[in-house]
């Protein structure tokens, strides 16, 4: 058997339940890792990464495994109720023991939910909320071909109503993944506007879990990491989409930014970006890129978190370590601002079909939105409504990145 490369992904003293293998042709491993969990894979994919060609390689990994494997590649972005039902009837019909979820967040949220349903029975808003699973659920690999939602290292599936739109955690502890597999090189097949929407996600969860009121010292220790990794090395692959070792970085920065959300959740910029993505389809990178900001304004005002901030823009090397906070965290702005430049994430919504009169309903649905709770400042609709005042404006990120130094 060959030795695999796993890596010491977890803090000192946590107690990792799942595995993670890192570095470039690791998902050649797949069937020597499968066999020792089941012996009929549901293969969880969507119809773009079957055109490349991903889920055909990892069926032949898994098959010269013996291993059988059955196919569904009908995932869709942003999963509903019903097209998790989907998955779910392939799953039943094929007697399927073992499940992997192959591609972005939205595979692996299909994935889960199909985990959810074919394991303890109903439906997906049976399970809104945290461990309602009575049942046991069947062994999950997760294999991320995107380096952002971090899904691969989190026990939620994120699932939408089909009438409202309305995203649903589900979370319990027996949905996290039992192996994550990180290949690099499955990551150079996206198309550069999807790595930079997944990076800018990616670089927004380890800000976010950076703060909150749940924070911890095992959830500070991965979004630290995952900031220093993401700040670092996403400008070069914007620059550079074939830098395979910074992709790496990248990959590896989304999955403990992952980590970090498991333990500490996220706050308000996630809040206002979902009723974006409900409402007008906004691509979620772009959403949340676009709030990010005027978020950790309004959360710098607590002295507490701005010094949160300070620290990390400190511990990054953007600021020197002697940096007063307020300089330190408006270095840390200016860091995000050419971020979301380099990925051209657009700063106004009045270019994005929203108009003012969109700001009552929008910022209802934001304070609605279950990761509000946790956000490190307390915020409700009036304050939600003054913050989606300031996202119509044309002022581009190069202006507002001079502005913060």
């Amino acid at each position: 058997m060959t030795n695999l490369p796993e890596i010491d992904f977890f803090n000192e003293g946590e107690i990792p339940n799942q595995k993670v293998v890192f570095g470039n042709g690791t998902s050649n491993y797949v069937g020597q890792l499968a066999e020792k969990l089941g012996s009929h894979v549901l293969l969880v994919t969507d119809p773009g990464l079957s055109s490349v060609g991903h889920p055909d390689t990892i069926k032949k990994n898994l098959e010269a495994a013996n291993l059988k494997v059955t196919l569904f590649d009908d995932s869709t972005e942003n999963p509903t109720e019903s097209s998790v039902e989907t998955c779910v009837q392939v799953a039943q019909k094929s007697k399927v023991d073992l499940i992997i979820g192959l591609g972005g967040g939205s595979s692996m949220d299909t994935a889960k939910g199909c985990n959810f349903i074919l394991s303890n029975g109903g439906k997906m808003s049976d399970f809104w909320g945290v461990d309602r699973a009575i049942r046991p659920m069947y062994p999950l690999i997760a294999i991320p071909t995107t380096a952002g939602t971090g899904s691969e290292c989190q026990s939620f599936a994120l699932i939408s109503n089909d009438e409202s739109h309305k995203k649903m955690a589900c979370g319990d502890k027996k949905a996290l993944p039992r192996i994550t597999i990180l290949d690099p090189e499955l990551t150079l097949s996206q198309p550069n506007s999807v790595t930079a929407c997944t990076g800018v996600d990616a670089l927004s969860h380890a800000l976010e879990s950076m703060v909150t009121s749940k924070r911890n010292k095992n959830s500070l220790f991965h979004s630290r990491l995952a900031f220093k990794l993401i700040q670092e090395f996403l400008p070069l692959v914007l620059k550079d989409p074939t830098d395979l070792k910074s992709r790496g970085q990248v990959l590896l920065g989304a999955s403990h930014a992952g980590a970090a959300i498991e333990r500490s959740m996220l706050g308000a910029a996630h809040s206002m970006a979902n009723p974006l993505t409900a409402s007008r389809g906004i691509i979620h990178g772009v959403a949340v890129g676009i709030t990010l900001p005027e978020v950790i304004k309004f959360n710098k005002v607590d002295s507490g978190t701005n010094s949160i901030y300070a620290d990390l823009a400190r511990d990054s090397g953007i600021a020197s370590m002697d940096c007063p906070d307020e300089e330190a965290s408006n270095l840390l702005m200016a860091k995000i601002y050419s971020i979301l430049n380099l990925a051209k994430i657009p700063t106004s919504l009045s270019g994005q079909g929203f108009t003012l009169s969109d700001i009552p309903s929008l910022a209802l649905d934001a304070s609605e939105q279950w990761t509000a709770n946790f956000n490190p400042r307390r915020v409700n609709r009036d304050d939600f409504e003054n913050i989606y005042s300031t996202l119509f404006s044309s002022t581009s990120c190069e202006t507002q990145s001079l502005q913060a130094n």
